[in-house]
């Protein structure tokens, strides 16, 4: 069973519904329990950094999810999902992460050319790093949605695949058990659900 980690921050609906398509036996929770009893844990997010990981901590579920990641529990952090796991955000201000992918999210601005947009919005392809079951179903070159005004930086060691937007975006990162995907599969079609199928196979 896969948990879909709901603590007031996440795009719940068509994640959960994407994973359904699947045939995948799954349920959206807050409850730690259920949470530590699931095979694989989704971690989603939309909006700023400060206020999720705040919620993640004052519900206790950022020590739940430390907890499972230490015992070798895959999971996968999506869009802001991704960037709780590292260990720190300069997004208004400096924020400490879960500590999970080494590493910092910092601002497109002033990193990127200033006749591109921000945030970085649509489809963009990847580009695989390093090969990973991950991408048993999908091929270097396909194209993912995403949506952000944030990045991956310092996070060479755990980097699996970069799309470019000026600068490399990390766009894929594991380490060990921990997987993160800063576009969202949910809403990257096919081959979205491709990369969601994947993980529910680690």
């Amino acid at each position: 069973m896969i948990a879909i980690v709901d603590y007031g921050c996440g795009n719940l609906f068509s994640l959960t519904s994407s994973v359904n398509a699947l045939g995948l036996d799954t349920c959206v929770t807050g409850d730690a329990d259920k949470i530590r009893n699931a095979d694989r844990i989704i971690l989603p997010g939309v909006g700023a950094f400060e206020d999720a990981i705040n919620k993640l901590r004052n519900s206790g579920l950022a020590d739940v999810l430390i907890e499972e990641a230490k015992k070798g529990k895959p999971i996968l952090g999506i869009c802001l999902g991704m960037q709780l796991l590292f260990d720190k955000s300069y997004e208004y201000g400096e924020h400490q992460g879960l500590g999970l992918i080494k590493g910092e999210i910092c601002p497109f601005n002033g990193d990127i050319d200033k006749s591109l947009k921000i945030p970085h919005m649509g489809w963009n392809k990847l580009k695989f790093v390093r090969n990973s079951s991950i991408f048993k179903y999908i091929t270097e070159g396909d194209y993912m949605y995403f949506v952000h005004s944030y990045y991956g930086k310092n996070c060479k060691e755990s980097l699996l695949a970069v799309s470019e937007y000026d600068v490399d975006v990390p766009a894929v990162v594991n380490y060990e058990n921990i997987y993160g995907m800063q576009f969202h599969p949910e809403k990257s079609g096919e081959k979205g659900l491709l990369l969601l199928k994947a993980f529910s196979e680690i």
